[in-house]
């Protein structure tokens, strides 16, 4: 009977690892607002769900490092749902304290900007699987705010 059991497991995990999943990439990391105690990064993350139906999204996590150091890291809960058979932009907004701002002095001051690495993972419900996670990383430079950022917003 467990041998039974063992195989109807192994055949559930190979269709399950088989199935179609969706996928995402980052299209664009860009200053998006400067604040009083940070400053606001948009990140725009494109995810094609290859099914008919809409897919829930559970939470997106996201970790920005820059010089091998994480700069910034959250999460958004039930951000919403994929469209059905189509594709979705997701907007993740990345809050980077200005006191973090001045640790990447060195990287800032050669071309006023910071190279980043972002690693941002998304968790859907996909209906008799379950929660999945689709992990997608970019790597680029942010601008950084100038004074006439601070005084246009």
């Amino acid at each position: 009977m467990a041998s039974l059991m063992d195989k109807a497991k192994q055949f559930v995990s190979d269709a399950a690892a088989s199935i179609e999943k969706p996928k995402a990439s980052v299209t664009d990391v860009d200053l998006k607002d400067v604040g009083v105690s940070c400053v606001t990064y948009l990140a725009k993350i494109n995810v094609s769900n290859p099914y008919s139906v809409s897919i829930p999204i559970g939470e997106i996590r996201y970790v920005l490092k820059s010089s091998g150091s994480e700069i910034a890291s959250g999460t958004v809960p039930d951000p919403g749902s994929l469209k059905g058979d189509s594709e979705t932009m997701l907007n993740v907004d990345i809050k980077v304290a200005h006191s973090v701002l001045v640790s990447l002095v060195k990287d800032i001051g050669r071309d006023w900007d910071i190279d980043y690495d972002l690693k941002v993972t998304l968790v859907v419900d996909l209906p008799l699987i379950g929660n999945i996670s689709i992990p997608v990383t970019s790597a680029g430079e942010i601008k950084l705010p100038s004074l006439t950022d601070f005084f246009t917003t």
